[in-house]
């Protein structure tokens, strides 16, 4: 039995360079890193450092002007549309600031979601949807819809539809950024038991004390990486 590459990421002079009218305007300026899986990693950066740039490039979202990223050993740049498609749809789960459930839909069905766009069978579907529900501690609200729900309770409704295809990456934008500050430890300690069952997670902030929560921060300014520090597990 092979045993998998334990390199998730491999980055190499990525850089992004976006034309505004008649001025280039440089986003990201060729960073390279590499993550490893089952890392938790936060990148960390002010308005305008780039970070957000970084996000979308490693969710497949955006392509770079240059540089190289590989993700499962794949090259990003070689993928066609449908299989860049796959990928965001099975490879990789998002969580934004804004938590972008459907509001007619219950709790479940939003999880449900990503499964029927992959065509996978219902009853399949329903029980991945259950484990997603168990994992983030809200089987007993799966039927309410999210005006029915607190702001936590949607983000974790959106943590469990970003982690029912079981991806290789969880990628957090600004995960706890709508939460008041007890709402989002409850989500970042979320996060630690997500970690620990196995997920790679990358989460995107501005707020030190939440990127204190990864083991790893990778600071982002002017588009490059000023700082790369590993940390002992927190909590």
């Amino acid at each position: 039995m092979s045993v998998p590459d334990p390199i998730l990421i491999s980055a190499e002079g990525l850089a992004k360079v976006y034309r505004l009218g008649e001025q280039d305007v440089e986003a990201l300026g060729g960073v390279s890193f590499t993550i490893l899986r089952n890392e938790f990693v936060a990148i960390m950066g002010p308005s305008g450092s780039g970070k957000s740039t970084l996000m979308n490039l490693l969710g497949c979202l955006d392509t770079p002007t240059s540089g190289t990223y590989r993700l499962n050993g794949k090259l990003v740049s070689a993928m066609t549309e449908d299989e860049l498609a796959h990928i965001r749809n099975r490879e990789i789960g998002f969580v934004f600031q804004v938590f972008n459930l459907l509001s007619r839909a219950s709790a479940f069905r939003n999880i449900e979601l990503p499964l029927v766009y992959s065509g996978m069978k219902k009853a399949e579907r329903e029980e991945k949807t259950r484990r997603a529900l168990e994992k983030v501690e809200m089987t007993a609200r799966m039927a309410h819809k999210p005006s029915e729900l607190s702001g936590g309770e949607r983000q974790r409704v959106a943590i469990a539809r970003a982690l029912v295809n079981e991806p290789s990456l969880l990628l957090a934008d600004e995960p706890t950024g709508n939460l008041d500050s007890r709402t989002g430890r409850e989500i970042l300690n979320l996060f630690h038991k997500i970690h620990e069952q196995g997920n790679t997670i990358i989460m995107v902030t501005h707020d030190r004390e939440v990127a204190q929560q990864a083991q790893r921060i990778i600071h982002i300014r002017d588009g490059r990486i000023e700082k790369d520090e590993r940390k002992g597990a927190p909590l």
